[in-house]
Protein backbone atom coordinates (compact mmCIF):
# COMPACT_ATOMS: atom_id res chain seq x y z
CA UNK A 1 0.00 0.00 0.00
CA UNK A 2 2.97 2.23 0.65
CA UNK A 3 4.17 1.86 -2.71
CA UNK A 4 1.30 2.72 -4.26
CA UNK A 5 1.10 5.65 -2.04
CA UNK A 6 4.42 6.56 -2.86
CA UNK A 7 3.57 6.47 -6.73
CA UNK A 8 0.03 8.50 -6.50
CA UNK A 9 1.81 11.34 -4.81
CA UNK A 10 5.17 10.98 -7.82
CA UNK A 11 2.04 11.13 -10.40
CA UNK A 12 1.45 14.91 -9.00
CA UNK A 13 4.37 15.87 -8.27
CA UNK A 14 5.35 17.46 -12.03
CA UNK A 15 1.62 17.29 -13.31
CA UNK A 16 -0.10 20.49 -12.28
CA UNK A 17 3.02 22.17 -13.67
CA UNK A 18 3.81 20.67 -17.02
CA UNK A 19 0.51 21.95 -17.92
CA UNK A 20 1.64 25.44 -18.45
CA UNK A 21 3.92 24.93 -21.19
CA UNK A 22 1.82 23.98 -24.02
CA UNK A 23 -1.04 26.45 -22.70
CA UNK A 24 1.66 29.58 -22.85
CA UNK A 25 0.21 31.41 -25.77
CA UNK A 26 -3.42 30.65 -25.06
CA UNK A 27 -2.52 32.31 -21.29
CA UNK A 28 -0.78 35.03 -23.05
CA UNK A 29 -3.74 35.92 -25.39
CA UNK A 30 -6.57 35.60 -22.87
CA UNK A 31 -4.44 37.52 -20.19
CA UNK A 32 -3.54 40.18 -22.69
CA UNK A 33 0.74 39.24 -21.85
CA UNK A 34 3.49 38.30 -24.32
CA UNK A 35 4.29 34.48 -23.98
CA UNK A 36 8.01 35.44 -23.33
CA UNK A 37 6.52 37.82 -20.28
CA UNK A 38 4.49 34.55 -19.08
CA UNK A 39 7.85 32.56 -19.22
CA UNK A 40 8.49 33.80 -15.63
CA UNK A 41 5.42 31.78 -14.36
CA UNK A 42 7.25 28.48 -15.26
CA UNK A 43 9.79 29.47 -13.11
CA UNK A 44 7.60 30.70 -10.10
CA UNK A 45 7.53 26.49 -8.56
CA UNK A 46 11.31 26.64 -9.03
CA UNK A 47 11.50 29.81 -7.30
CA UNK A 48 9.43 28.48 -4.20
CA UNK A 49 11.12 25.13 -4.61
CA UNK A 50 14.43 27.17 -3.59
CA UNK A 51 13.10 28.42 -1.10
CA UNK A 52 10.97 26.42 1.00
CA UNK A 53 12.77 23.05 0.25
CA UNK A 54 15.02 23.58 2.85
CA UNK A 55 12.35 24.02 5.44
CA UNK A 56 11.06 20.66 4.39
CA UNK A 57 13.59 19.14 6.85
CA UNK A 58 12.40 21.22 9.87
CA UNK A 59 8.36 20.56 9.26
CA UNK A 60 9.55 16.54 9.08
CA UNK A 61 11.13 16.86 12.51
CA UNK A 62 8.38 18.34 13.70
CA UNK A 63 5.68 16.85 12.94
CA UNK A 64 6.56 13.84 11.22
CA UNK A 65 7.25 12.69 7.55
CA UNK A 66 4.21 11.24 6.90
CA UNK A 67 1.76 14.64 8.18
CA UNK A 68 4.30 16.81 6.34
CA UNK A 69 3.21 15.13 3.43
CA UNK A 70 -0.68 14.96 3.60
CA UNK A 71 -0.38 18.91 4.67
CA UNK A 72 1.81 19.22 1.30
CA UNK A 73 -0.84 17.70 -0.47
CA UNK A 74 -3.71 19.94 0.76
CA UNK A 75 -1.87 23.23 -0.19
CA UNK A 76 -1.20 21.36 -3.54
CA UNK A 77 -4.72 20.86 -4.49
CA UNK A 78 -5.52 24.84 -2.83
CA UNK A 79 -2.91 25.90 -5.01
CA UNK A 80 -4.61 23.88 -8.25
CA UNK A 81 -7.65 25.10 -7.70
CA UNK A 82 -6.58 28.84 -7.06
CA UNK A 83 -4.90 28.99 -10.14
CA UNK A 84 -7.63 28.52 -11.97
CA UNK A 85 -10.45 30.61 -10.33
CA UNK A 86 -11.33 33.84 -12.85
CA UNK A 87 -10.84 37.05 -11.92
CA UNK A 88 -8.14 39.06 -11.35
CA UNK A 89 -4.61 38.55 -13.40
CA UNK A 90 -2.78 37.60 -9.40
CA UNK A 91 -4.52 34.44 -8.88
CA UNK A 92 -2.44 32.25 -11.51
CA UNK A 93 0.63 33.85 -9.93
CA UNK A 94 -0.45 33.17 -6.12
CA UNK A 95 -1.84 29.89 -7.16
CA UNK A 96 1.16 28.71 -8.81
CA UNK A 97 3.24 29.98 -5.91
CA UNK A 98 1.17 27.98 -3.66
CA UNK A 99 1.45 24.56 -5.87
CA UNK A 100 5.54 25.78 -5.89
CA UNK A 101 5.23 25.52 -2.05
CA UNK A 102 3.84 22.13 -2.07
CA UNK A 103 5.67 20.65 -4.29
CA UNK A 104 9.07 21.86 -2.51
CA UNK A 105 7.75 19.74 0.33
CA UNK A 106 6.85 16.72 -1.33
CA UNK A 107 10.26 16.69 -3.65
CA UNK A 108 12.26 16.80 -0.75
CA UNK A 109 10.89 14.43 1.03
CA UNK A 110 9.62 11.10 -0.85
CA UNK A 111 13.23 10.51 -1.43
CA UNK A 112 13.76 10.64 2.27
CA UNK A 113 10.77 8.39 2.61
CA UNK A 114 11.90 5.87 -0.44
CA UNK A 115 15.57 6.15 1.61
CA UNK A 116 13.47 5.12 4.89
CA UNK A 117 10.72 2.73 3.97
CA UNK A 118 12.49 0.29 0.73
CA UNK A 119 16.00 -0.40 2.03
CA UNK A 120 18.07 -2.12 -0.64
CA UNK A 121 15.16 -1.51 -3.46
CA UNK A 122 15.75 2.44 -3.36
CA UNK A 123 17.40 2.55 -6.59
CA UNK A 124 14.29 0.18 -8.30
CA UNK A 125 11.92 2.59 -6.21
CA UNK A 126 13.63 6.27 -7.22
CA UNK A 127 13.28 4.46 -10.99
CA UNK A 128 10.05 3.70 -10.24
CA UNK A 129 9.04 7.42 -8.77
CA UNK A 130 10.70 9.15 -11.33
CA UNK A 131 9.18 7.48 -14.31
CA UNK A 132 6.61 8.52 -12.75
CA UNK A 133 7.09 11.96 -12.76
CA UNK A 134 7.99 12.18 -15.84
CA UNK A 135 4.92 9.91 -17.30
CA UNK A 136 2.40 12.18 -15.11
CA UNK A 137 4.21 15.18 -17.04
CA UNK A 138 3.51 14.02 -20.41
CA UNK A 139 0.47 13.02 -20.27
CA UNK A 140 -0.15 16.63 -18.92
CA UNK A 141 1.71 18.38 -21.76
CA UNK A 142 -0.13 16.23 -24.11
CA UNK A 143 -3.63 16.11 -22.93
CA UNK A 144 -3.98 19.91 -21.99
CA UNK A 145 -4.63 21.60 -25.41
CA UNK A 146 -7.27 19.20 -25.97
CA UNK A 147 -9.02 19.48 -23.05
CA UNK A 148 -8.94 23.08 -23.55
CA UNK A 149 -9.96 22.83 -27.17
CA UNK A 150 -12.76 20.69 -26.07
CA UNK A 151 -16.41 21.70 -26.58
CA UNK A 152 -18.73 19.76 -24.50
CA UNK A 153 -21.99 19.41 -27.01
CA UNK A 154 -20.98 21.20 -29.56
CA UNK A 155 -21.28 24.28 -27.96
CA UNK A 156 -18.48 25.92 -30.33
CA UNK A 157 -16.67 26.96 -27.16
CA UNK A 158 -14.03 25.04 -25.58
CA UNK A 159 -13.41 24.51 -22.10
CA UNK A 160 -10.30 27.09 -21.54
CA UNK A 161 -7.14 27.03 -20.15
CA UNK A 162 -8.22 27.10 -16.77
CA UNK A 163 -10.87 23.90 -16.82
CA UNK A 164 -7.54 22.63 -18.21
CA UNK A 165 -5.00 23.39 -15.82
CA UNK A 166 -7.50 22.53 -13.17
CA UNK A 167 -7.76 19.01 -14.54
CA UNK A 168 -4.01 18.27 -13.72
CA UNK A 169 -5.30 17.95 -10.05
CA UNK A 170 -7.50 15.39 -10.54
CA UNK A 171 -5.17 12.81 -8.88
CA UNK A 172 -4.30 14.63 -5.75
CA UNK A 173 -7.56 13.31 -3.89
CA UNK A 174 -7.24 9.77 -4.51
CA UNK A 175 -3.16 10.15 -3.41
CA UNK A 176 -4.01 11.92 -0.54
CA UNK A 177 -6.30 9.28 0.32
CA UNK A 178 -3.66 6.48 0.30
CA UNK A 179 -1.23 8.30 1.63
CA UNK A 180 -3.02 8.96 5.21
CA UNK A 181 -4.56 5.06 4.83
CA UNK A 182 -0.90 3.65 3.95
CA UNK A 183 0.84 5.61 6.76
CA UNK A 184 -1.81 5.44 9.21
CA UNK A 185 0.73 3.74 11.95
CA UNK A 186 4.04 4.88 12.59
CA UNK A 187 6.11 4.26 10.33
CA UNK A 188 9.88 2.45 10.81
CA UNK A 189 12.23 4.96 13.06
CA UNK A 190 15.57 6.11 10.76
CA UNK A 191 18.08 4.26 12.34
CA UNK A 192 20.78 6.45 11.77
CA UNK A 193 22.37 8.30 14.56
CA UNK A 194 20.39 11.40 13.98
CA UNK A 195 17.13 9.56 15.70
CA UNK A 196 16.82 9.88 19.88
CA UNK A 197 15.53 6.08 19.22
CA UNK A 198 11.84 4.35 18.15
CA UNK A 199 10.74 4.92 21.29
CA UNK A 200 10.32 9.02 20.60
CA UNK A 201 8.71 8.11 17.65
CA UNK A 202 6.31 5.73 18.87
CA UNK A 203 5.94 8.43 22.03
CA UNK A 204 4.61 10.88 19.61
CA UNK A 205 2.24 9.25 17.49
CA UNK A 206 4.93 8.33 14.57
CA UNK A 207 6.82 11.98 14.77
CA UNK A 208 10.42 11.48 14.59
CA UNK A 209 11.75 13.38 17.55
CA UNK A 210 14.31 16.28 16.78
CA UNK A 211 17.22 16.68 18.66
CA UNK A 212 20.44 19.20 18.34
CA UNK A 213 21.76 16.76 16.05
CA UNK A 214 19.07 18.05 13.24
CA UNK A 215 19.66 21.18 13.44
CA UNK A 216 23.54 20.50 13.46
CA UNK A 217 22.91 17.94 10.04
CA UNK A 218 20.83 21.14 8.57
CA UNK A 219 23.88 23.70 9.14
CA UNK A 220 26.59 21.37 8.07
CA UNK A 221 25.15 19.91 4.71
CA UNK A 222 25.92 23.27 3.32
CA UNK A 223 29.51 23.36 4.48
CA UNK A 224 30.18 19.73 2.64
CA UNK A 225 31.55 20.37 -0.75
CA UNK A 226 30.40 16.73 -2.22
CA UNK A 227 26.56 18.32 -1.05
CA UNK A 228 27.64 21.11 -3.53
CA UNK A 229 28.57 19.09 -6.45
CA UNK A 230 24.87 16.86 -5.87
CA UNK A 231 23.46 20.34 -5.92
CA UNK A 232 25.00 21.86 -8.58
CA UNK A 233 24.07 18.73 -10.63
CA UNK A 234 20.66 18.65 -9.26
CA UNK A 235 20.52 22.74 -10.57
CA UNK A 236 21.72 21.95 -13.92
CA UNK A 237 19.65 19.41 -15.14
CA UNK A 238 16.58 20.94 -13.64
CA UNK A 239 17.41 23.65 -15.42
CA UNK A 240 17.63 22.33 -18.89
CA UNK A 241 14.79 20.31 -18.40
CA UNK A 242 12.57 23.43 -17.44
CA UNK A 243 13.79 25.07 -20.17
CA UNK A 244 12.68 22.18 -22.69
CA UNK A 245 9.36 21.86 -21.08
CA UNK A 246 8.73 25.79 -20.95
CA UNK A 247 9.96 26.78 -24.51
CA UNK A 248 9.53 23.29 -26.50
CA UNK A 249 5.98 23.68 -27.72
CA UNK A 250 6.89 27.54 -28.67
CA UNK A 251 9.39 26.17 -31.00
CA UNK A 252 7.76 23.52 -32.35
CA UNK A 253 4.79 25.88 -33.16
CA UNK A 254 7.36 28.45 -34.58
CA UNK A 255 8.94 25.95 -37.18
CA UNK A 256 5.37 25.30 -38.65
CA UNK A 257 3.94 22.24 -36.70
CA UNK A 258 0.08 22.07 -35.57
CA UNK A 259 -0.16 23.69 -31.69
CA UNK A 260 -1.84 20.41 -30.69
CA UNK A 261 1.46 18.67 -32.33
CA UNK A 262 3.44 20.67 -30.46
CA UNK A 263 1.95 19.76 -27.30
CA UNK A 264 2.54 16.23 -28.24
CA UNK A 265 6.09 16.84 -29.00
CA UNK A 266 6.11 17.96 -25.51
CA UNK A 267 4.56 14.59 -24.52
CA UNK A 268 6.95 12.69 -26.47
CA UNK A 269 9.85 13.83 -24.57
CA UNK A 270 7.97 13.58 -21.44
CA UNK A 271 7.01 10.33 -21.86
CA UNK A 272 10.31 8.77 -23.04
CA UNK A 273 11.75 10.14 -19.84
CA UNK A 274 9.82 7.11 -18.16
CA UNK A 275 11.68 4.62 -20.04
CA UNK A 276 14.81 6.58 -19.41
CA UNK A 277 14.14 6.45 -15.55
CA UNK A 278 12.78 2.29 -15.81
CA UNK A 279 15.96 1.48 -17.85
CA UNK A 280 19.18 3.34 -15.80
CA UNK A 281 18.54 0.62 -12.77
CA UNK A 282 19.76 -2.13 -15.70
CA UNK A 283 22.11 -0.16 -17.67
CA UNK A 284 23.98 1.17 -14.58
CA UNK A 285 25.91 -1.42 -13.22
CA UNK A 286 29.36 -3.26 -12.80
CA UNK A 287 32.27 -0.70 -14.14
CA UNK A 288 29.63 2.00 -16.31
CA UNK A 289 28.12 3.06 -12.79
CA UNK A 290 30.52 5.88 -11.47
CA UNK A 291 30.43 7.23 -15.18
CA UNK A 292 26.98 7.27 -15.87
CA UNK A 293 26.03 11.14 -14.00
CA UNK A 294 28.15 12.72 -16.72
CA UNK A 295 27.78 10.27 -19.40
CA UNK A 296 23.81 11.13 -19.77
CA UNK A 297 24.12 14.84 -19.99
CA UNK A 298 26.59 14.56 -23.02
CA UNK A 299 24.31 12.46 -25.17
CA UNK A 300 21.72 14.76 -24.14
CA UNK A 301 23.46 17.68 -25.05
CA UNK A 302 24.23 16.38 -28.63
CA UNK A 303 20.14 15.14 -28.80
CA UNK A 304 19.19 19.04 -28.28
CA UNK A 305 21.59 20.38 -30.83
CA UNK A 306 20.16 18.08 -33.61
CA UNK A 307 16.79 19.72 -32.30
CA UNK A 308 17.58 23.04 -33.61
CA UNK A 309 20.19 22.03 -36.27
CA UNK A 310 17.81 19.44 -37.92
CA UNK A 311 14.23 20.07 -36.74
CA UNK A 312 13.07 17.62 -39.44
CA UNK A 313 14.17 14.91 -37.27
CA UNK A 314 12.49 16.41 -33.88
CA UNK A 315 11.05 13.15 -32.93
CA UNK A 316 13.65 11.61 -33.06
CA UNK A 317 15.91 13.89 -31.23
CA UNK A 318 12.87 14.43 -28.80
CA UNK A 319 13.15 10.75 -27.84
CA UNK A 320 16.93 10.93 -27.55
CA UNK A 321 16.62 13.92 -25.36
CA UNK A 322 13.83 12.82 -23.20
CA UNK A 323 15.22 9.07 -22.45
CA UNK A 324 18.16 11.00 -21.19
CA UNK A 325 16.67 13.21 -19.15
CA UNK A 326 14.13 10.81 -17.79
CA UNK A 327 17.68 8.96 -16.37
CA UNK A 328 19.33 12.02 -15.57
CA UNK A 329 16.41 13.18 -12.94
CA UNK A 330 16.55 9.56 -11.55
CA UNK A 331 20.17 9.72 -10.91
CA UNK A 332 20.23 13.54 -9.24
CA UNK A 333 17.62 12.27 -6.95
CA UNK A 334 19.18 8.94 -6.91
CA UNK A 335 22.64 11.05 -5.46
CA UNK A 336 20.47 12.93 -2.58
CA UNK A 337 19.65 9.17 -1.14
CA UNK A 338 22.98 7.15 -2.41
CA UNK A 339 25.45 9.81 -1.36
CA UNK A 340 23.81 9.72 2.74
CA UNK A 341 23.98 7.67 5.52
CA UNK A 342 20.82 7.60 6.67
CA UNK A 343 17.31 8.81 5.95
CA UNK A 344 17.94 12.04 8.21
CA UNK A 345 20.99 12.65 6.52
CA UNK A 346 19.76 12.36 2.71
CA UNK A 347 16.50 14.91 3.71
CA UNK A 348 19.40 17.46 4.55
CA UNK A 349 21.09 16.84 1.43
CA UNK A 350 17.60 16.59 -0.66
CA UNK A 351 16.79 19.83 0.81
CA UNK A 352 19.61 21.10 -0.14
CA UNK A 353 20.28 20.08 -3.03
CA UNK A 354 16.79 21.22 -4.51
CA UNK A 355 16.88 24.63 -2.65
CA UNK A 356 19.92 25.47 -4.60
CA UNK A 357 19.37 23.21 -7.46
CA UNK A 358 15.83 25.16 -8.28
CA UNK A 359 17.07 28.60 -7.29
CA UNK A 360 19.59 27.55 -10.55
CA UNK A 361 17.08 26.06 -12.47
CA UNK A 362 14.37 28.82 -12.01
CA UNK A 363 16.63 31.13 -13.62
CA UNK A 364 16.73 29.03 -17.35
CA UNK A 365 12.96 29.45 -18.61
CA UNK A 366 13.41 33.34 -17.15
CA UNK A 367 16.65 33.45 -19.32
CA UNK A 368 15.30 31.65 -22.03
CA UNK A 369 12.23 33.63 -22.72
CA UNK A 370 14.06 36.71 -22.15
CA UNK A 371 16.45 36.12 -25.06
CA UNK A 372 14.15 34.95 -26.85
CA UNK A 373 12.32 38.57 -26.48
CA UNK A 374 15.53 39.95 -27.67
CA UNK A 375 14.33 38.58 -31.26
CA UNK A 376 17.29 37.21 -32.54
CA UNK A 377 16.33 33.86 -32.83
CA UNK A 378 15.86 30.59 -31.66
CA UNK A 379 20.15 29.79 -31.66
CA UNK A 380 20.81 31.89 -28.55
CA UNK A 381 18.72 31.11 -26.01
CA UNK A 382 19.35 27.06 -26.89
CA UNK A 383 22.71 27.90 -26.30
CA UNK A 384 21.52 28.20 -22.79
CA UNK A 385 20.45 24.70 -22.51
CA UNK A 386 23.60 23.66 -24.20
CA UNK A 387 25.74 25.19 -21.26
CA UNK A 388 23.19 23.80 -18.58
CA UNK A 389 24.21 20.14 -20.06
CA UNK A 390 28.17 20.89 -20.06
CA UNK A 391 27.78 22.00 -16.92
CA UNK A 392 26.08 19.08 -15.79
CA UNK A 393 27.93 16.77 -17.61
CA UNK A 394 31.15 18.22 -15.69
CA UNK A 395 29.52 18.03 -12.43
CA UNK A 396 28.29 14.28 -13.39
CA UNK A 397 31.83 13.28 -13.52
CA UNK A 398 32.78 14.91 -9.98
CA UNK A 399 30.33 12.83 -8.07
CA UNK A 400 31.18 9.20 -10.16
CA UNK A 401 33.03 8.32 -6.46
CA UNK A 402 31.19 6.38 -3.95
CA UNK A 403 31.43 8.86 -0.82
CA UNK A 404 29.06 10.39 1.57
CA UNK A 405 28.22 13.83 3.00
CA UNK A 406 28.49 14.50 7.02
CA UNK A 407 31.25 11.57 6.97
CA UNK A 408 33.90 14.40 8.41
CA UNK A 409 34.07 14.93 11.88
CA UNK A 410 32.65 18.43 12.75
CA UNK A 411 35.04 20.95 13.68
CA UNK A 412 34.04 22.76 17.50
Amino acid sequence: MLFIAVCLIAANLRVTIMGIGPLLDEIADDQHVSPAALGALASVPLLAWGIFSPLAQGFSSRFGMSRTVSGALVILALGTIWRSLPGPQANIWIGTALIGFGLAIGNVLMPAVIKRDFGERVPLVMGVYTALLSGSAAIAAGLVVPISHFEPGGSGQGLGWRVALLATGALIPPALIVWIWATRRPRPADPGPFLAGAESARATGGVEAAGPADDRAGRRIWRDPLAWRVSVYMGTQSAGFYMLSAWLAPYSASIGRDPVVAGIDVMIYQLFGIAGSLMLPLVARGRVRPWVPGAVPAITLIAVVGVLVAPALLPLWLVIAGTMTGSAITIALTLTASRARTARHAAALSGMAQSVGYLIAMCGPIAFGWVLGLGIGWAAPFALVWVSLAAQSVFGFSVRRQQYVLDRPERR
